[in-house]
């Protein structure tokens, strides 16, 4: 007779197994470790380890995990809070000091922008800026929009960094970086230019072609073609997003089909938008046939932007969408609607305002949040400026200016709605951490290899949680609310939140990237290269006409 799966003594097996492959320890003679965690629900999503025990802590990494007493320099009673991973955020914009404080009070250890990234021939310097001055750990990708702006607008390189510094001079400058389309010349001169980002050692090729209607479906290709000479992702907000159930799962198609004809891993992001459930299934069916192709989601029903993007003109918002400005775009800092009179006034005068856009019901939060697989990224928006620009990092959270409440609470909005739904909790911590580590650790980021994961030898990047009190206060009339129930988070192994307050001066980030290679892997293309692999030339390269959409 055969046995049904799910029994006690599966889970009992299960239970040992894990046991092991955690590195628990018994008996253990005490030791003088750096930290020591003690006495809480210890929870591992690789694993599945889930029981009461003590974490010892010794030169940034966890040293033991185990049942016995253990001595430290400095000890955390955790009784009643879960040990987890820390949380790992793979599409973050405001990597600035402030941006990061309000990250750690969500539980975020490790904060990336994997969607807009940096300029290429600055990576290095992106992660120079950062060295000893973040505390939480660190990374960029290679930004596909802001090397099309470079050869497009002709921007100096000291105006092109990565969000928080370009995003407003290069949308402020112009329209040609979206709309338009690239000869062979500009084309290989982009190509070039995110290629030189991952040679310094970015994480990734960060995309937004769905704010760049210009971009034909061979420059989104042959992008992904430089990411895919390196083995690393593609980042993509998705082409036609947000749009219909046919045109966001298009835009996934688009993507995913490039990925598996080159081999590479991809992300897809933020897909909480209509079509979701198509793009969930695609994402899963590949996996299960070994593609490394992911994706993420906030837990919101309206994002933010800003007020120039292609799919905010009315052709687009209103006569193919149906939506009106007067009940889907709000101005985040005045709480007031648009009109379509106010729009064309802001959109001439201040191109890059930013702007929320209701467009998704809030009754399929839960649904996003329980999904298989997921990755939980905030895709947290920022204040423009540099790194010692204000808002400082004193600044109180309630004087900061509002944003999108999805940069203060994406992690605590999940924890809540899992305690309200029935999520499970492990599964909510994968969503937070192992998840976007293991897919990651898989393109070869070794930081990401050792982190995501409660295990003996580990980085210890760690987030306490109360998860009977753990959740979101952040809302879109005052978005820079920080979680609470989330008192401690420590960063390789020093504690940066002690009592629910981020400790100032504390730096002990580390860079998140691939090391710097001695050259670079892109070779110019050329209309014979195509001929000697015995392919038809594409016209004009990326092609000369403009698709009926850009206007």
């Amino acid at each position: 007779m055969k046995r049904e799966t799910g029994s006690c003594g599966r889970q009992l097996a299960a239970a040992a197994i894990a046991a092991l492959a955690i590195g628990i320890a018994t008996p253990v003679q005490a030791a003088d470790y750096d930290l020591v965690i003690n006495g809480g629900r210890v929870m591992d999503p690789e694993t599945m380890f889930d029981a009461v025990a003590n974490v010892g802590i010794k030169g940034g990494r966890i040293a033991v995990i185990t049942k016995d007493k253990i001595a430290g320099k400095e000890t955390i009673d955790a009784q009643g809070l879960v040990v987890a991973p820390g949380f790992i955020d793979t599409h973050f914009h405001w990597t600035r000091p402030i941006g990061y404080k309000m990250a750690l009070r969500d539980g975020v250890t490790t904060a990336m922008d994997l969607e807009a990234g940096a300029y290429g021939p600055r990576v290095d310097e992106w992660y120079r800026m950062h060295a000893g001055r973040s505390q939480v750990n660190y990374g960029t990708a290679s930004g596909h929009e802001f090397a099309r702006t470079k050869v497009t607008q002709n921007l100096s390189d000291a105006d092109l960094l990565d969000a928080p510094w370009s995003v407003v001079k290069g949308r402020g400058s112009g329209k040609a970086w979206s709309d338009e389309v690239l000869d062979l010349d500009k084309g290989n001169r982009m190509l070039a230019l995110i290629d030189e980002g991952l040679r310094q050692g970015a994480i990734a090729v960060a995309s937004t072609v769905g704010y760049m209607p210009g971009a034909t479906a061979r420059e989104m290709f042959e992008v992904q073609r430089v990411g895919a000479d390196y083995g690393r992702p593609t980042s993509v907000h998705l082409r036609y997003t947000p749009g219909t159930v046919t045109t966001e799962a298009n835009g996934a198609q688009e993507i995913l089909a490039n990925a598996v004809a080159l081999g590479a891993p991809a992300i897809i992001n933020h897909f909480n938008n209509p079509g979701w459930q198509l793009v969930q299934e695609l994402l899963e069916r590949l996996r299960k046939r070994g593609h490394n192709v992911w994706g993420e989601i906030y837990p919101y029903a309206a994002g933010q932007t800003t007020i120039n993007a292609s799919f905010a003109r009315p052709e687009n918002w209103v006569e193919k969408l149906g939506n009106k400005y007067e009940e889907t775009m709000q101005d985040p800092l005045t709480q007031e609607f648009y009109t379509l009179e106010k729009y064309k006034k802001v959109l001439a005068e201040a191109p890059a305002t930013q702007i929320v856009l209701y467009k998704m019901p809030p009754d399929a939060i839960p649904d996003w949040c329980r999904l298989p697989g997921i990755v939980y990224a905030s895709d947290a928006m920022m204040v423009p400026g540099g790194w010692d620009d204000p808002p400082h990092w004193d600044t109180p959270y309630e004087k900061i200016p509002n944003t999108h409440p999805r940069l203060a609470g994406t992690h605590g909005t999940c924890l809540r709605i899992a305690r309200e739904k029935g999520i499970p909790l492990m599964q909510v911590l994968a969503a937070s951490s192992y998840n976007a580590a293991k897919y990651l650790g898989d393109t070869g980021l070794q930081a990401m290899k050792e982190r995501g994961r409660l295990q003996k030898g580990m980085v210890a990047d760690i987030t306490l949680i109360d998860p009977r009190t753990v959740k979101d206060n952040a809302t879109y009339a005052k978005g820079t609310l920080p979680t609470t129930g989330i008192p401690y988070v420590i960063v390789n192994g020093t504690i940066v939140v002690k009592n629910s307050k981020v400790l100032k001066d504390v730096h002990p980030g580390q860079p998140i990237r691939f090391p710097v290679q001695a050259k670079p892997r892109f070779e110019p293309l050329s209309v014979e290269g195509w001929a000697n692999r015995n392919l038809v030339a594409p016209t004009g390269f990326f092609g000369l006409e403009r698709d009926e959409h850009i206007h």
